[in-house]
């Protein structure tokens, strides 16, 4: 079997309506040589990590822009160790405030990207951070 490229998905959770930074970003990892899944505005928790387990993702990033980050991204993690999914990254980037950013790797978000992170960086973090799985291997649910 060949290993298949890196696949990630942007997620918006909540009533954030604000996507322009995930489109930017969406656009990013499909330039880097990605295959990308964006679901679009207005998720919940439970809709991004059925649609992760759908579309057999490496990653998810989280953007959030309206305040509800700590709640709704540690829902996400939560979910997907309830599915016992422990094999697909979580990252997330928007408006959150510097003393948020601990909190969120303490609950399994493995990094936080703010507004002026360099594209390149977060392309860079990710092919640094994250191995496509084996082709035909779908995510480890329980």
């Amino acid at each position: 079997m060949k290993d298949r490229k890196l696949r990630v998905m942007v997620a918006k959770p909540g009533l954030d309506g604000h996507d322009r930074g995930a489109r930017v970003i969406a656009r990013a990892f499909r330039d880097a040589g990605f295959e990308v899944v964006y679901t679009g505005l207005h998720q919940t928790p439970e809709e991004i990590v059925q649609a992760a387990i759908q579309e057999d993702v490496d990653m998810i990033g989280l953007s959030s822009l309206a305040g509800a980050h700590i709640y709704l991204f540690r829902r996400v993690v939560e979910l997907l160790r309830e599915k016992g999914i422990d094999d697909i990254v979580v990252c997330g980037g928007g408006i959150i405030p510097e003393e948020d950013i601990p909190k969120l790797k303490k609950i399994g978000i493995r990094e936080i990207f703010t507004p002026g992170t360099k594209l390149e960086d977060i392309v860079q973090w990710v092919k640094e951070n994250v191995k496509p799985r084996i082709e035909g291997v779908k995510c480890k649910v329980k």
